[in-house]
């Protein structure tokens, strides 16, 4: 059991989480601050991950050199989505933010680009340059977090992950508290009482596209850096569900929510995946293969999570730290 919860420990603070709660910030600006139900949160991390590896392996970039790459890639793709789109309903606006990353993973993915995005095995060679930059205090050392150890590289990139997500929501917090951010909820309560009162909604709209996209795209970069590989798999759209599911766990339109919900999800993935494991492999309680085995146990995680957000959206739908009467799902 101590192994068990060494390796939840872990998967709270680890390279997962921290990616997905980047990108639930970005999340958050969109759809807790400003009502915008986008769908394609995963095509903005890809573009993150991917702005990150093409510049470090196809032209031998400092791999800091492509922050801003990630950038104005991320800020792009936002106009070039949201141009477009903003306008529409949110339903319709839902449909079109999914169809679009799923259009941008199967771009990158096609064998006629494997030149440059190495298709569906995707870049691997361009986290090098961070093995370089490790600090002479971690290098060559390995950190135990109870009864896991730690290579200096996962370090050196845990402690740029937090440290991203200390800035970006610090960056949210403060933008929130401003007249902006004052605009942006009035636009979620009531858009057309934003728009009567002068404001230039599509402008706003925008501007937190843009925002929560490059939050996003960070969060892409920080994923393919910490899996050292840059795939279109790993921005499927049960990406952007997960991410949704971590904001809704944390608590819609509140800057702390992403990141407890990202540490509280991703503990109960990582516990829940070893516990099944020990069980299905004869440690502990000893699971009838009839119920699980070894083969299919990592599904069943799945299933206790689904089950466990269902009843958190029935029991309390503003998560953990949201204000009911702020926002709330309607689960009628």
């Amino acid at each position: 059991m101590s192994q068990t919860i060494s390796n939840a420990l872990y998967g709270a603070i680890g390279v997962q989480a921290i990616a997905y709660c980047l990108a639930a910030i970005g999340l958050n600006v969109h759809f807790g601050y400003t009502g915008l139900l986008n769908f394609g949160q995963a095509g903005f991390a890809l573009v993150g991950a991917y702005a990150v590896a093409i510049p470090v392996t196809n032209r031998g970039w400092s791999i800091w050199a492509t922050i801003p790459v990630v950038i104005i890639a991320s800020s792009v793709f936002a106009l070039l989505l949201g141009i477009p789109t903003l306008r529409l309903r949110s339903d319709y606006l839902a449909i079109v933010t999914i169809a679009a990353a799923e259009i941008l993973r199967l771009l990158v993915s096609t064998p006629k680009w494997e030149s440059v995005t190495g298709a569906t095995d995707g870049l691997n060679s361009f986290t090098n340059d961070i093995q370089n930059t490790i600090p002479g205090f971690l290098k060559g050392e390995s950190f135990s977090l109870w009864k896991v150890e730690i290579a200096d590289y996962y370090v050196w990139v845990i402690i740029l992950g937090w440290l991203l997500i200390g800035i970006f929501s610090f960056l949210v917090w403060a933008l929130m508290r401003s007249p902006w951010g004052r605009v942006l909820r009035s636009i979620r309560e009531d858009e057309d009482a934003a728009r009567s009162l002068g404001k230039n909604v599509f402008a706003y709209k925008m501007t937190s596209l843009v925002l929560g996209g490059i939050i996003g795209g960070f969060g892409g970069a920080m994923l393919a850096i910490g899996q050292r590989n840059a795939a279109p798999s790993s921005f499927q759209t049960q990406f952007t569900f997960l991410t949704y599911a971590i904001v809704v766990l944390g608590g819609v339109a509140r800057v702390k929510g992403p990141i407890i919900g990202a540490m509280i999800f991703w503990f109960i993935i990582s516990f829940s995946d070893s516990l099944l494991a020990d069980w299905t492999d004869g440690r502990g309680f000893n699971l009838p293969d009839w119920i699980m085995d070894s083969s299919n146990y990592s599904f069943f995680r799945w299933v206790l999570v689904g089950g466990g957000l269902s009843l958190l959206v029935i029991f309390r739908p503003q998560g953990i730290f949201g204000d009911r009467k702020e926002q709330s799902f309607d689960v009628r």
